[in-house]
């Protein structure tokens, strides 16, 4: 059988992808040895990246001439505000924060960089260009959620983001995403595929990067 292209783009991550795995921040949600500590500064830090990463889908879409890749784009968008806002406010409540001491928190330096490179692509790199970078927060949250669902976790909370990234709500969120880049790519030569690789690959890392970020709960060094 034929590999797609988003067969390969996902190939290529693999050393990133089985780091992402092994790290300990995510080893942590199954055996529930996780840090709460950590996982609260990565809740917080996630809840101020998606209010980024929203408005990056928002003009993603804008960018596509394809009216359903708006529609879905524009849907998209709203369910990073909306739905993950509520998995977030879950955590929120049982903490007892505020959305006022999230909005309130500093961008942790990892979090800054990954979405200061969305919106740099996104605004100024080509319409498939983009796909290729947001691609990787839909697709490995769905791998790493469809990874740790047979483990499951003794945590409560641990366990509800296990269930929301391994349900099948954002499974299909993830499918239109991919086909979308399959459909868009197609017709791409070979230069501009490796553009839309080395962003793709460039964004994987950046996955990883955030999740080591919450294991220990970076600070700005200066």
């Amino acid at each position: 059988m034929k590999m797609t292209f988003t067969d390969s783009l996902w190939k290529s991550i693999g050393p990133t992808y089985n780091s992402i795995l092994k790290h300990p921040f995510i080893l942590g949600l199954t055996s529930g040895e996780l840090s709460e500590d950590a996982f609260r500064f990565y809740v917080i830090q996630d809840a101020l990246y998606l209010k980024d990463y929203g408005r990056g889908l928002a003009l993603l879409g804008a960018r596509s001439d394809d009216d359903e890749d708006l529609m879905m784009f524009s849907e998209h968008a709203k369910t990073a505000i909306i739905v993950e806002r509520a998995l977030h406010k879950g955590f929120i409540d049982a903490w007892g924060l505020t959305w006022d001491d999230v909005e309130n928190t500093e961008p942790s330096p990892n979090c800054l960089l990954y979405t200061s490179y969305l919106s740099r692509v996104v605004y100024s790199r080509p319409y498939y260009e983009a796909l290729g970078a947001f691609l990787p927060c839909y697709w490995i949250y769905w791998e790493v959620g469809k990874a740790l669902l047979d483990q499951g976790s003794p945590n409560k909370l641990y366990q509800r983001w296990i269930d929301t990234y391994a349900g099948e709500e954002f499974a299909q969120t993830v499918r239109d995403m991919l086909a979308t880049v399959e459909r868009t790519c197609e017709s791409l030569n070979s230069g501009q595929k490796e553009i839309v690789a080395k962003h793709f690959g460039m964004t994987a890392k950046f996955e990883y990067l955030f999740w080591d970020m919450g294991y220990s709960c970076q600070q700005w060094p200066v």
